[in-house]
C-alpha cells in the first residue's frame, strides 16, 4: 500500500493569498470557457450582415462598430487566457491589417472542439500534436485553392478584385463607392515597384455633414484647420517647416527691468520687434511663401508674417508634420531661422478651402507630378458613421499592401473554409493513430465560418450547410483535377442559396495571405492555451482596505 502524505501537511510554498489552479478541470477547461466567451462576442459581427457592438470605454467614449480589432482594443480583457487571444488578433492586425475577427472566431472554435476531446479522454499534448499537423496541412491545401491573382497592381480592375470583398464585409452597400475611393488614392501614390507601397501614404480626414457620396480623394494632404494669418492661398511656394514655436525664445530666469522715463518705455520692446522683423524679412528674401509650425505662433510674429504676405499653418500632430515633410520634401527644423535650399520644401498649391462648413487647409501637388500622399476626405452624418467608414477604408488599403506581398486570391463567402473542412477531414481519416481525432476536430472548427455567415444573414443553417457539404463533395468527385468549380461554392446571402462565388457579376474573392496568417496565429494562440496546465496567481498588491459599512449607522 502506497503511503500518501495529507495535502495539509505540505510545506507552505507561496505567500498567503496566492491562488493555484491546476489540472484539466481547473486550468484548461476554465481557460477554454473564457476564450469561448470572448470569441462569441465578436462572432455575431462577422460578415457583411454582422451586427454592431456598442462599446463604451473607460473614458466614456462611445464606439458603435462591427470591426473586431476596435472592439477588442476597447474592451479591457483581464483574463490571462483571453489576453493571449487578444494578442494574436493584434498581431494579425499588425501583419496584414485585416482578418482579426477570423483569428478570434477560429481560435475560440478550436478550443471548444479541444474541450470535447478532453472530455473524451485525450491528453492535451495529443490534441496539440494533431492540431499542429492539421495547421501545416491546411497551409498546403490553401496554396492549392488559389483561383485568381492580382497580376498588375496599377490596374483598377485587378485591384478591385482584392479590395471589394473586404470593404463589403464592413460597409455592405457602399462597397463600390469606397473601393473606387481606395483605388483612386492608391494609384496616386503607388511607387514604380508596388512592393514599396506604404499604407501610411493614404490618409483619411473625416468631416461631419452631408453624406457618404460627397466623399472625395485629394492629391496631397488635408488638415482640418484653417491658416493662422490673413493669407489663405499660395501657389508654387517654397515651404519652411518648424517643430518649435514661431516666437522669440523666452529666458529661463526671471528678471526685473527698471524704466525711468517715457522714452525708455517706448524703446523697451523695439529691440524685440527689430529682431523678429529681421528673421521674417530674411524669410521673404529667401522666397519662402508658406511657414508650417508644430508649436504656437506669437502675436508679434503673426503680425510680421502677414505684413510680408507669408502664409502660416499650424499642425499640432508630430506624425502629420513628418508626413507633410515627406510630401513637400522639406526638413523639420527645431530652431527659428532661414532654412537652407535643401531644407526647404516645395508645393504647387497651398490653400484654405471650405468643405461642408469646415475650413480646411490643402497641400496639393500639380496634376502632372507624382504625389507622395493622397487624402480621402470622407463625409457622413455622425462621428460613429465616419469612424466606421474609416475602418473599412483602412482594411481596403491594407489589402492593397497584402496583394503586393502575395497576389493570390481564394474564393470567399465560406467556400475556402468548406473546401478545407472536406480535405482536412479526408486527411484525418488517412492518418493512423490518435492524432486523427484532433485533425478532424480542426476541420470541424473551420465549419464555424459558413455557419456564422448563414446565422448572421438570417439564413436557415440546417438547410445551407448540408447543401454546401453536398456541393463540395459531389462536384469534386465528378470534376477533373484542374477544375476547381466545386471548391468555389459559397453562400449567396442576397438570394439565400449557395453559388459558385467566382462566377458572380462581382466575384467574392479573399486575399490568400490574410487567411494563411489568420489560421497560423489562431492555431498558435489555441495551442498556447492548451499547453497550460497550472495557473498560479500572486496576491494582488493593494493599499488600505475600503471602508466597511457600519452596521449600526442609524443609531446615535
Amino acid at each position: 500500500m502506497a503511503l500518501k502524505v495529507p495535502k495539509s501537511s505540505y510545506p507552505q510554498l507561496f505567500k498567503e493569498g496566492y491562488k493555484n489552479l491546476q489540472g484539466v478541470e481547473e486550468a484548461v477547461l476554465k481557460n477554454i470557457q473564457a476564450v469561448h466567451e470572448l470569441s462569441e462576442i465578436v462572432r455575431t459581427s462577422f460578415g457583411p450582415n454582422g451586427r454592431n457592438k456598442m462599446v463604451i470605454n473607460h473614458l466614456e467614449k462611445l464606439f458603435v462598430t462591427n470591426d473586431a480589432a476596435t472592439i477588442i482594443r476597447e474592451l479591457e480583457v483581464v483574463h490571462p487566457a483571453a489576453k493571449l487571444l487578444v494578442m494574436a488578433s493584434q498581431q494579425q492586425e499588425q501583419e496584414i491589417g485585416d482578418g482579426t475577427n477570423f483569428v478570434l472566431i477560429f481560435a475560440g472554435e478550436l478550443l471548444q472542439k479541444a474541450a470535447n476531446l478532453l472530455r473524451m479522454g485525450l491528453h492535451p499534448s495529443e490534441i496539440v500534436q494533431g492540431y499542429e499537423l492539421a495547421s501545416n496541412k491546411a497551409s498546403e491545401i490553401l496554396d492549392g485553392l488559389s483561383v485568381d491573382s492580382v497580376n498588375d497592381c496599377k490596374s483598377r480592375s485587378e485591384l478591385e478584385k482584392s479590395i471589394k470583398t473586404s470593404i463589403a464585409s464592413k460597409q455592405s452597400g457602399y462597397e463600390n463607392l469606397l473601393t473606387n475611393l481606395v483605388i483612386d488614392a492608391t494609384l496616386m501614390v503607388l511607387p514604380k515597384n508596388p512592393q514599396h507601397f506604404n499604407v501610411d501614404s493614404v490618409r483619411i480626414v473625416k468631416i461631419m455633414g452631408s453624406n457618404i457620396y460627397e466623399s472625395k480623394v485629394v492629391k496631397g494632404m488635408v488638415f482640418g484647420r484653417e491658416s493662422e494669418g490673413t493669407v489663405n492661398k499660395s501657389l508654387k511656394s517654397k515651404i519652411a517647416i518648424f517643430t518649435c514655436p514661431l516666437d522669440l525664445a523666452q529666458t529661463e530666469t526671471k528678471g526685473t527691468v527698471l524704466i525711468h522715463n517715457a522714452k525708455e518705455m517706448l524703446n523697451f520692446t523695439k529691440g524685440e520687434e527689430e529682431q523678429i522683423e529681421k528673421i521674417f524679412k530674411e524669410f521673404e528674401s529667401a522666397g519662402i511663401k508658406v511657414v508650417v509650425t508644430g508649436g504656437s505662433v506669437g502675436e508679434l510674429a503673426l503680425h510680421y508674417l502677414n505684413r510680408f504676405n507669408i502664409m502660416v499653418v499650424k499642425v499640432l500632430s508630430k506624425f502629420d508634420l513628418r508626413r507633410l515633410c515627406r510630401v513637400v520634401g522639406a526638413t523639420a527644423l527645431a530652431r527659428l531661422g532661414v532654412p537652407t535650399a535643401e531644407e526647404m520644401g516645395h508645393c504647387d498649391v497651398v490653400e484654405t478651402v471650405e468643405i461642408g462648413g469646415d475650413r480646411v487647409t490643402v497641400f496639393r501637388q500639380g496634376e502632372d507630378e507624382k504625389s507622395k500622399t493622397a487624402t480621402i476626405v470622407i463625409r457622413g452624418a455622425t462621428q460613429n458613421v465616419l469612424d466606421d467608414i474609416e475602418r473599412a477604408i483602412d482594411d481596403g488599403v491594407n489589402n492593397v499592401k497584402a496583394v503586393t506581398r502575395d497576389p493570390r486570391l481564394v474564393p470567399g463567402a465560406g467556400a475556402t473554409e468548406m473546401e478545407l473542412v472536406k480535405q482536412l477531414t479526408s486527411f484525418g481519416e488517412k492518418t493512423p493513430g490518435i492524432n486523427q481525432h484532433s485533425i478532424k476536430a480542426f476541420a470541424e472548427a473551420l465549419e464555424a465560418f459558413p455557419r456564422t455567415l448563414s446565422e448572421n444573414s438570417g439564413l436557415d443553417v440546417t438547410e445551407i450547410l448540408p447543401k454546401l457539404y453536398s456541393a463540395h463533395h459531389n462536384e469534386s468527385t465528378s470534376a477533373t483535377e484542374d477544375d476547381k468549380s466545386g471548391a468555389c461554392v459559397g453562400i449567396d446571402i442576397e438570394n439565400d442559396d449557395i453559388v459558385d462565388v467566382t462566377k458572380l457579376p462581382n466575384p467574392v474573392l479573399d486575399v490568400l495571405i490574410t487567411k494563411h496568417w489568420a489560421i497560423k496565429f489562431a492555431t498558435e494562440a489555441a495551442l498556447t492555451v492548451l499547453r497550460v496546465d497550472q495557473i498560479i496567481m500572486s496576491k494582488p498588491a493593494g493599499g488600505p482596505k475600503p471602508p466597511q459599512q457600519n452596521s449600526n449607522w442609524d443609531e446615535d
